[in-house]
């Protein structure tokens, strides 16, 4: 990864992101602070959709919104072109709001309500079913116009064991031996269109993964197409594709990926008979990703005889990933770049748990209190993930452009944690 691409700069040591230097937008905003680019996110679907295009003209790319729901990310994509793949209702409507209609809009959920069923019909948008008992609650609201069913190709991948969507322990998706039977079902209940939807995991950096996965799901369409005669309008492999969090890692090859997964694909199509699909990619975090970063504050520095702590306002609370998957998070000292690494520092947060860490053993220049850290790579499961966990107030967030800053998330106060809570009249 070279951590000086756009829109991250080095200005004679000191950090600017899309053309704005983090110490203003800390000075002015306080810290923790997450900070999106609106250039980086329309650059990074542009990039994949140009790539995968050119190797199979009809792909379509639905945004992960569960990576980051902001609105104002969501209307960036939305005024890009890109479609939408939601995991909930409340996602559902909050595209809506942003102008995705609901023609472009997958919801992909697992142990869905029946409430939540009914408000999906209500949106109008395609739902993507997890189980066969779905299906059958499905059709006592109604009988869709379209339906696809979410396999488990039992083969799964990811950074983090926490991450893999598929395999022999998934809870997602129906097995491949089950799959005819359930589309047989939706046909004689009356839907006229279908897909076929897998998600294998995330933050995959090697193509392999992904060819071997579509491969399997491909057989399972034609097993599909076979006994019961349906054509497929779509093939949706999910996403996955992931991003170089250390410098020492390469990014995605999307040529390769191209070459990889799309070439078999395209031959598979027509060994198979399955004509020519709109191939659906769900994408979140190569789309947001390093299209954010936080900037926290170090207030307490700490020297014992085995470690040194930075300690900073951001804890596990702002962003959970390190704790949750032990993620690494590249971290700079905005104002000290061109420093040499002097140091290695145990980087903390304010959270009362041990566990609460930014980053272990890490080499940095020479840290002070009242420094300014940028945290990489935050715009994906970074404020989405987050809480007020400590009755901590969730970070603001704010969108550059090109010099421009403009608050597309107010910080939150005590009163916004507080007002949701009621004293029954017996205390």
């Amino acid at each position: 990864m070279n951590i000086f691409t756009s829109p991250l700069e080095n200005r004679k040591g000191k950090l600017f992101f899309d053309g704005v230097a983090a110490s203003e937008l800390a000075e002015k905003y306080d810290t923790p602070l997450y900070v999106i680019s609106e250039n980086r996110v329309r650059d990074n679907y542009r990039r994949v959709k140009t790539a995968l295009c050119a190797a199979y003209p009809k792909v379509d790319i639905h945004y992960a919104a569960k990576a980051n729901t902001n609105i104002a990310v969501l209307k960036i994509l939305e005024s890009a072109g890109c479609s939408l793949d939601a995991v909930s209702p409340g996602e559902v409507a909050t595209a809506l709001r942003t102008g995705f209609t609901p023609q472009r809009i997958l919801f992909t959920g697992t142990s869905v309500r029946n409430d939540e069923l009914k408000a999906l019909v209500d949106f109008g948008v395609e739902i993507n079913l997890d189980a066969t008992t779905q299906l059958e609650r499905l059709l006592k609201i109604t009988v869709p116009q379209s339906v696809s069913f979410r396999i488990n190709p039992a083969i799964g991948a990811g950074h983090h064991s926490h991450v893999v969507t598929a395999g022999k322990e998934s809870k997602f998706g129906i097995w491949e031996n089950d799959a005819p039977a359930a589309y047989a079902r939706a046909k004689e209940a009356g839907v006229k269109r279908f897909g076929i939807h897998m998600h294998i995991g995330a933050g995959i950096l090697e193509p392999k993964p992904f060819a071997m996965a579509l491969d399997k799901l491909l057989s399972v369409a034609a097993d599909v197409r076979k006994k019961t005669g349906i054509e497929f309008e779509f093939i949706d492999m999910g996403g996955g594709l992931g991003v170089p969090y250390k410098p020492s890692e390469n990014e995605l090859d999307l040529k390769l990926f191209a070459d990889t997964v799309l070439e078999p694909f395209k031959k598979n199509l027509a060994k198979y008979g399955l004509g020519q699909p709109t191939l659906y990619l769900e994408l979140g975090r190569y789309l947001i990703c390093d299209a954010c970063v936080l900037l926290t504050r170090v207030n307490t520095i700490k020297i014992t005889p085995h470690r040194k702590f930075a300690g900073t306002d951001a804890g596990f609370n702002t962003l959970i990933r390190p704790l949750l998957y032990n993620s690494y998070h590249h971290i700079l000292a905005t104002e000290k770049l061109n420093n040499s690494y002097a140091g290695i520092y145990d980087i903390t947060g304010p959270i009362c748990e041990s566990g609460d860490l930014l980053a272990k053993e890490r080499p940095m220049p020479v840290l002070e209190e009242g420094d300014l850290l940028a945290v990489m790579d935050a715009g994906a499961y970074g404020f989405s993930m987050s809480s007020p966990y400590n009755s901590r107030p969730r970070a603001m967030e704010i969108l550059v452009r090109d010099g421009q800053c403009a608050i597309v998330r107010d910080r939150e106060t005590l009163e916004d944690m507080l007002c949701k809570q009621h004293l029954p009249e017996w205390l």
